[in-house]
């Protein structure tokens, strides 16, 4: 016999809408899931757009080996965060869907 009111109270937690603050901006997400997958989209914009800075800096005339090796790191930064991203949305992913199964 499995005690269903831990899971069962999880997959509730994760689809309730969030109140509060950080959720009554316009368009915001309505869960925690919501709000983690915005999260993620939040900071992978924002090391796109350094990432876009660094590169019109090389476009206009700093194309030195320190700022080519500088941006690399970024674009490389930018592919752990991405795959990060990617796998931490699945893993929570994957437990919501095994707590819904369960509950």
């Amino acid at each position: 016999m499995t005690d269903n009111s831990i899971s069962g109270g999880l997959g509730m937690m994760a689809t309730t809408p969030m109140t509060g603050s950080r959720m009554q901006k316009g368009g915001a997400p309505g869960t925690w899931f919501e709000a983690l997958a915005d999260a993620w989209g939040q900071t992978l914009d924002g090391q796109a757009s350094r990432i876009e800075q660094m590169s019109q800096g090389i476009s206009g005339g700093g194309d030195n080996p320190s700022q080519i090796t500088k941006l690399t790191a970024e674009s490389m930064r930018m592919s752990f965060m991405a795959q990060s991203s990617s796998s931490s949305i699945d893993s929570v992913g994957k437990a919501l869907e095994t707590m819904a199964r369960k509950g």
